[in-house]
């Protein structure tokens, strides 16, 4: 099964009825329990067991989604994601790594990489098949992507093309990156807490408690836009109660 396609499809990935998912891992058996889980949900499935494998077949598929294990081989799941984020076919496709890995630094290094999402072994399918759901919805075919042009003290986001601009230079964000910083940007001042921000943008359900997938984020995001990250003057941390988008002055 490693490698196959579950289902037959269009290639054109804008234009399938049916999300298409690519599940990497190199437990035999737990690749076809994944397949069979998120399949009977409705998705098309392709599968691989080894990083190659999953760059070949993600050049040729161009899935939706991509669940994407950390320790799998030739190369591992974190050197795949760098490889996808720095390909201009690739980039875009929301990428939700599964983990083993129960260390802080091991999850913060899956977000740096470019993750959107992460769960860790063993969890419960019906949990991923949510965080699925939440993750395609943010690019899934007829939903209406921000077209607004935001400008907010030293920092340009221009959505028709995904771009940023701060403090003079280019920026280079992930999807999840890019949401998190136009939701913001798009009520400058406004405070968000941890648990809106996880339903706004990733689409979690209400009762979601996994505010270190925000933090994360967030301390990404201070070191591409802001000067010095340890200081910084547009992604503000209130305390307890969440984090806003100041118009400081342009640099």
């Amino acid at each position: 099964m490693a490698g196959g396609l579950l289902a037959g499809a269009r290639t054109d990935r804008w234009r399938r009825a049916v999300p298409r998912l690519l599940v990497v891992d190199d437990d035999q058996d737990l690749l076809w329990a994944l397949s069979r889980g998120l399949g009977t949900a409705g998705h098309e499935i392709v599968t691989a067991r080894t990083g190659s494998e999953a760059l070949s077949l993600a050049r040729r598929h161009r899935p939706d989604l991509i669940i994407l294990d950390i320790m799998i081989p030739q190369p591992d799941g974190l050197e795949v994601c760098r490889r996808m984020r720095g390909d201009p076919v690739l980039r875009d496709i929301p990428i939700l790594f599964l983990t083993a890995r129960r260390s802080v630094e091991d999850r913060l290094r899956g977000l740096e990489d470019g993750g959107d999402d992460y769960l860790i072994k063993p969890f419960d399918i019906r949990e991923l098949r949510a965080r699925v759901a939440a993750l395609l919805r943010r690019t899934q075919v007829g939903a209406q992507p921000p077209s607004r042009e935001l400008t907010v003290g030293g920092v340009r986001l221009d959505p028709a093309v995904r771009q940023v601009v701060a403090c003079g230079k280019n920026v280079q964000l992930t999807p999840l990156e890019f949401d998190l910083l136009y939701h913001l940007m798009a009520h400058p001042g406004e405070l968000f807490s941890s648990q809106e921000l996880l339903q706004a943008v990733w689409g979690h359900a209400p009762e979601s408690r996994d505010y270190g997938l925000v933090r994360w984020h967030m301390m990404n995001l201070r070191h591409k836009i802001e000067a010095d990250p340890d200081r910084p003057v547009y992604l503000k941390t209130v305390p307890r109660h969440g984090y806003l988008f100041t118009a400081a002055p342009a640099v």
